[in-house]
């Protein structure tokens, strides 16, 4: 069938949309990271993503242009301040690409879950090897620098077990077992993703230029650092290591490369985002502790997004997404 002849689904566009708005907000965050850098290795992938998202941008563009809808706004030059003093380490800057470059794969699987038109399946499967090659890239410097902590590492047993009692979900007041390893994936992602959501809202509350933009993200550094120590004790629990923490790469700059806009909605965007994580793994535990902190992290999540929310939209720094046609509202016009 001829790809012209379909018109988009709401869910092609949503992706286009959602596509368009991150990867903004990523691109400057990128371009502000790339003129403090000052290792060439960490500043060459830089390059390398910024001109990667340059080409992506302008594929998404043409595609909601040629469906007839307007362009988001997104973030733009005027988010950027430039001249302003080194707020991340070297480091830091290689870790928050990573990160973000996981987010990016996740994202464009999601998109190309939903995607029927064979030109944008095509679309999604070049931005997935653009992530895969980002992902090559800042792992292997990572490890190479000394700077990437791999997973807990786990001794194989002689042979395969099957579970035996119903004690296997009890995982209160020491009793039970140890945490299996279908569980650590989430975990060691969701201590990862929260680490990040922590640092870089230390780092925006320092720069931060309302009183009200200000408190949000102290009150986000706060509800991200119980987080990170409810996961960490469950990992202490069976001697296991925890990720390493990040605050230390965040310099005391108080001039805020970014607008409050630019900051507010990238913490949002961590949170939002990180319930989506916290349920796959509150799926994949077996242990009634395990449940329980993933329930409490999900419901406090909750609460911040609903702040979140208010405050962006309170602005007006909150672009609404292609909505359903109002058929009432049309009806009342004929």
């Amino acid at each position: 069938m001829d790809e012209n002849i379909l018109k988009l689904t709401s869910s092609e566009i949503g992706t286009l949309w959602g596509e368009y708005i991150n990867g903004t907000m990523t691109d400057i965050v990128n371009r502000y990271m790339l003129s403090i850098i000052e290792d060439e290795q960490i500043k060459a992938i830089f390059e390398d993503a910024i001109i990667t998202f340059a080409k992506q941008k302008q594929q998404i563009v043409t595609f909601i242009e040629n469906e007839g809808f307007p362009v988001p706004i997104g973030f733009t030059e005027s988010d950027l301040f430039k001249g302003k003093s080194r707020l991340f380490t070297d480091i830091f800057c290689l870790n928050y690409l990573h990160v973000m470059t996981l987010h990016g794969l996740l994202g464009h699987t999601t998109a190309f879950g939903v995607s029927v038109r064979k030109d944008l399946r095509d679309l999604y499967d070049s931005f997935d090897n653009d992530a895969k090659r980002m992902y090559h890239q800042t792992i292997e410097l990572l490890l190479e620098k000394g700077s990437f902590q791999r997973d807990p590492l786990f001794y194989p047993s002689k042979s395969p077990e099957f579970i035996s009692s119903q004690d296997f979900t009890d995982g209160f007041f020491g009793k039970g077992r140890r945490l299996a390893a279908t569980e650590i994936i989430s975990i060691s992602f969701n201590l990862k993703k929260s680490i990040m959501a922590k640092t870089l809202s230390i780092a925006f509350s320092q720069v931060a230029q309302t009183k009200e933009v200000r408190k949000f993200l102290s009150d986000s550094v706060k509800t991200a650092d119980g987080q990170i120590k409810t996961i960490s004790k469950i990992m202490q629990s069976d001697n296991l290591p925890v990720p390493k923490s990040w605050e230390t790469e965040v310099t005391t700059s108080t001039d805020s490369p970014f607008s409050d806009k630019l900051m507010l909605y990238h913490i949002g965007f961590l949170f939002q985002t990180a319930q989506a994580y916290h349920g796959a793994g509150l799926a994949a535990a077996m242990r009634t502790d395990l449940v329980t902190a993933y329930e409490g992290t999900i419901l406090k999540n909750l609460i911040v997004t609903k702040k979140w929310f208010n405050i962006m939209v309170l602005n007006k720094w909150l672009e609404q997404p292609p909505l359903a046609p109002n058929r009432e509202e049309i009806a009342k016009e004929v």
